[in-house]
């Protein structure tokens, strides 16, 4: 039997069980993703974003993203990358999707939205709640902002950009190499939340719906969207967006193609949940330092014994090494935003001095 999706603003009647809901109340979209565990494959990723572009493209003023009741979202889809042909590819797949959906979010010019976390975040999942430009969580919301207790992973999702703009760069750099979690009031305490209410998920989302609609509607809302113009066109001055994206994933490719086996242990590990084999410390996990992108496409000395997806690393670097980094300007949506931000420099640079 063919299958007949649902279309994503469908009304929920609770007959058949949709990851993604759309729905929208006096001019607030809200847009729920229930991954099972908040993990997202590269296909939940691409169907999240389109249906992120559909709200951004209604008639309203604030979208609300709620992620699951359970999980927020965990980032990249470990089991799916595990069970796939090639799990170095499929891991590249995904944290380009990934990255794809964040930067939809964080070049929404039109709306104001809200990231409301019902339940815990973890890695690129908890990068992704930063995209928005308010973040909300209840109080007993548990987050794990950090990747290198998969193997050293580096981390994309624009984490660099999005997490030093929240908390400030030493901080930062705490929360990613001590790999602690962090509860949601400390979170708020240095700025990665906004603020945290609600005893419950019922009185949590009721508060949130409060505050979306009340935000839509205040008199400041214009201003409030040219406020954030202003801001993104000044960080993009400053550094792009694409030059964050193509740092991280340098480091990624290393992660996922490298020589060094380390990501693809650990999530062996935890998918099978067998016990981590101890690993001497003239084993350890070398620190890999990002290289001109010239330097990457060197000759490839693969150790005896090399694996699968490490005899794989050569093709797939030199391919990879042939593709622009920044397909995802290319989209109409995204041509829209850029050229906003096109406009909105002519007009300041324009402008008479007050």
């Amino acid at each position: 039997m063919p299958e007949k999706p649902l279309p994503i603003d469908a009304p929920v009647d609770h007959r058949t069980f949709r990851e993604i809901v759309y729905s929208e109340e006096e001019q607030v979209g809200h847009l729920s993703f229930d991954f099972y565990n908040g993990a997202m494959s590269t296909t939940q990723c691409q169907r999240l974003r389109e249906a992120f572009l559909y709200a951004r493209s209604r008639p309203t003023r604030v979208i609300v993203l709620l992620g699951g009741r359970d999980f927020w979202s965990n980032g990249i889809h470990l089991n799916v990358i595990e069970a796939s042909a090639d799990p170095a590819e499929e891991s590249w797949r995904n944290i380009n999707a990934m990255d794809d959906l964040v930067h939809e979010i964080i070049n929404t010019m039109s709306h104001v939205v809200i990231a409301g976390m019902r339940g815990n975040a973890g890695a690129g999942g908890a990068i992704l709640a930063l995209a928005a430009d308010q973040v909300f969580a209840r109080p007993n919301v548990v987050l794990n902002p950090h990747y290198r207790g998969m193997g050293e992973l580096y981390g994309s999702e624009y984490w660099t950009y999005l997490l030093p703009k929240r908390v400030g760069q030493a901080k930062a750099l705490e929360l990613t190499r001590g790999c602690q979690p962090l509860g949601a009031q400390k979170a708020r305490e240095i700025g990665f939340l906004d603020d945290v209410f609600g005893k419950d998920v019922e009185t949590f989302e009721q508060e949130l719906r409060l505050r979306a609609k009340r935000l839509a509607h205040e008199p400041q809302y214009r201003s409030t969207i040219v406020e954030k113009l202003h801001r993104r066109l000044d960080a993009e001055l400053v550094k792009p967006l694409a030059a964050y994206r193509a740092e991280e994933l340098d480091r990624m490719r290393e992660n996922f193609f490298g020589l060094d086996p380390a990501y693809h242990e650990a999530r062996r590990r935890f998918v099978f949940k067998s016990k981590p084999p101890s690993r001497l410390a003239s084993e350890a996990t070398p620190v890999v330092k990002s290289e001109p992108m010239s330097n990457i496409s060197r000759e490839l000395e693969l150790p005896v014994g090399a694996s699968a997806y490490q005899a794989s690393a050569r093709h797939h670097i030199e391919v990879q090494l042939t593709q622009p980094l920044e397909e995802d300007r290319k989209s109409p949506n995204m041509a829209h935003a850029w050229a906003n931000l096109l406009q909105l420099s002519i007009r300041r640079l324009f402008s008479p001095a007050p």
